[in-house]
């Protein structure tokens, strides 16, 4: 995240020294008595949100492995379309992709069946081979629809084949001829045929929605699919390039069909996610997200799509959860099979520290899309929060057997020791391994290793992280300017007047996202530490004063809690021992990434260290196995 507030002092006011800026005897009181209602608050929210009966299970649900795991109702009536293949290279692929993507659209829109999302079958390719049966058990999917496109002419063949994946039988396969501008009329058919073998239920209402054409554009499709991909990859590293790579391509499908309903429901939870990330949090962006959802509305207001477009713009840019459960609770009779909307459920019920509710949405989701990578990350992070780093191990072990080489996955499986047990070696291990495989991939992960290289008081090895970080800055936590990590940097390797430089350009970045990004709670803390760290005691802590008034934990139990954590750090960094070791407390008493191997190993936390109160708290996270 990333965004601020409040118009600030010039630079040059930045280089005064501590002991100017020291608040007389009556502010230090005014000071001390605002701290302690602050803590008592947060403490007080903490023993809520951390109560027994509010947290996750401990063990993450085993993936579905074994014929005897089937539920008998999901069996027959449950399908997987798995990519197509291409017969010819070139448009041929473009057709193949559309045209398997649109019928689990489709199907999707069954109530009576149970749809594999496109994310869980997306790495079963055509030129890898096939085992049905393993294919099926690893999905949950009692049946199998493949298909094969070629173009002859100007016309387009659809091979199609529907297999009972337990049986390993054959139950109907089809042959279709269409010509270019309707290749997605034999989609209807197929679906309905699909349907009628599943002995599913076909509403009026449901066989209407089959029958919509989503474009007759290929060219519109194939860049909505572009963007689509790249809208779902909002796990992986530098996505803020990502999103704006989907912004064009989709900006450009509906340049080429302006009606083109689907691609306009991608576009607006493309600004959507820049907003809420806080890559571009300005009005601006706000606005575009606003007249992508009014195009999508302005076609289809009724829509189960149209309901999601609006609880995740809702949700994302306003954190208004009752308006967006409501939204949500249309999408998801209009769209049984959709696990996006069980997955944004899941993220509300976490947003209020509602974990057990959000387990049982993130698991629906899950059951509907069993290979989302992303998924089983974010039942990861909810552990994280809670410090059950078991737990947390068992959901990426479950995600590395989906995707044994994803690059965040195998990071953040490190972390947990370096957070568990305050063992740096599996993520140095790890990234040693990355650069190895990949040197080009540094970016990918060069925040873990920055503060990896921090952590083990390693100057030479932060600067050679430091040169990966992308220009605009890391995301880990919040998001940093990368002029504050260069600031950092120069810390570890003992230049101050190089620390001193670089956060002083890291303050100028700031003032500016201040100015186009207002009351956006997160940059008031990075402003906070960038003060804490330039000596400016008095504005640093009012500045992370504010950043828990704009988004205190009461309104968002994830962001929340990082800028209260980060409200220890600038308390440490002011020399205001006290106040940092109470927030400190406060901030363990509520689910919150700070743990063990953070406040063993980080040097944010080096003023403090040596004081018995402080040890004694970290001594107390220490794993007792």
């Amino acid at each position: 995240m990333n965004p601020y507030a409040e118009e600030l002092t010039s630079p040059k006011e930045a280089t005064r020294l501590v002991g100017e800026n020291q608040p007389t005897t009556t502010d230090r009181r005014r000071t001390a008595v605002t701290a302690v209602v602050l803590v008592a608050t947060a403490g007080a929210l903490g023993f809520g949100l951390w109560s027994l009966s509010n947290r996750l299970a401990p063990e993450i649900t085993p993936p579905v492995s074994a014929e005897s795991t089937y539920v008998a109702s999901f069996a027959e009536k449950s399908i997987a379309v798995l990519p197509f293949e291409e017969d010819g290279g070139g448009q041929e692929q473009v057709l193949a992709d559309a045209i398997q993507d649109d019928t689990i659209t489709a199907l999707s829109r069954l109530a009576d069946l149970r749809v594999i999302s496109r994310t869980s079958v997306s790495s079963y390719t055509p030129d890898r081979p096939r085992n049905l049966r393993q294919i099926a058990q690893s999905l949950g999917a009692g049946h199998i629809l493949e298909g094969k496109v070629g173009q002859v002419g100007s016309h387009v063949r659809i091979i199609v084949r529907l297999t009972d994946a337990r049986r390993g039988i054959s139950l109907w396969s089809a042959s279709y001829e269409r010509g270019l501008d309707d290749v997605f009329g034999a989609r209807s058919d197929i679906t309905q045929r699909i349907a009628g073998q599943l002995h599913a239920t076909v509403t009026a209402q449901e066989k209407a929605a089959i029958d919509e054409r989503p474009t007759h554009d290929l060219v519109a499709y194939s860049l909505y699919v572009r963007g689509k991909t790249l809208v779902a990859s909002v796990s992986n590293a530098q996505i803020n390039g990502k999103l704006q790579q989907a912004v064009q391509a989709l900006d450009q499908a509906v340049a080429w069909d302006p009606n083109f309903y689907l691609a306009w429901c991608q576009l607006a939870a493309a600004h959507n996610y820049i907003y809420f990330f806080g890559f571009d949090h300005t009005p601006a962006r706000l606005a575009l997200a606003e007249s992508a959802l009014e195009m999508v509305t302005r076609l289809r207001p009724q829509a189960g799509e149209t309901h999601l477009a609006r609880a995740n713009f809702l949700y994302r840019c306003h954190l208004d959860y009752d308006q967006a459960r409501a939204e949500l609770e249309q999408t998801q009779r209009a769209l049984p099979n959709n696990s996006e909307a069980f997955e944004l459920a899941g993220y509300i019920d976490r947003r209020q520290g509602l974990w057990n509710q959000s387990a049982r949405s993130l698991q629906r989701a899950v059951n509907l899309d069993p290979r989302n990578v992303f998924l089983l990350q974010q039942i990861a992070a909810s552990y994280e929060e809670l410090r059950q780093f078991r737990a947390m191990a068992a959901a990426l072990d479950r995600a590395l057997e989906v995707a044994p080489h994803d690059l965040d996955t195998r990071i953040t499986r490190a972390v947990v020791d370096y957070e568990w047990r305050a063992d740096t070696r599996p993520l140095q291990r790890t990234i040693e391994t990355l650069l190895s495989e990949d040197p080009a991939s540094a970016p990918d992960f060069a925040d873990q290793w920055l503060f990896l290289a921090l952590s083990n008081r390693d100057a030479p090895t932060a600067a050679r992280a430091l040169s990966a970080i992308p220009a605009t800055g890391t995301s880990i936590d919040i998001n940093f300017p990368r002029t504050f990590c260069e600031g950092l940097a120069a810390q570890a390797r003992g230049d101050a007047v190089a620390a001193q430089n670089a956060f002083l350009a890291a303050r100028i970045e700031v003032e500016k996202a201040i100015r186009d990004q207002p009351d956006y709670g997160p940059i008031h803390t990075v402003l906070g530490l960038i003060d804490a760290a330039l000596g400016r005691k008095e504005e640093a802590i009012r500045e992370g004063r504010r950043a828990v008034e704009i988004l205190p934990v009461t309104k968002d139990a994830l962001d929340g809690s990082e800028l209260v954590k980060y409200l220890s750090v600038i308390y440490a960094w002011c020399g205001e021992k006290d106040l940092a070791l109470d927030q400190i407390k406060a901030t363990l008493r509520i689910p919150s990434t700070l743990n063990y191997g953070n406040l063993k190993l980080r040097p944010y936390w080096d003023n403090l260290r040596g004081d018995p109160r402080f040890e004694r708290i970290v001594a107390d996270l220490a794993p007792k196995e």
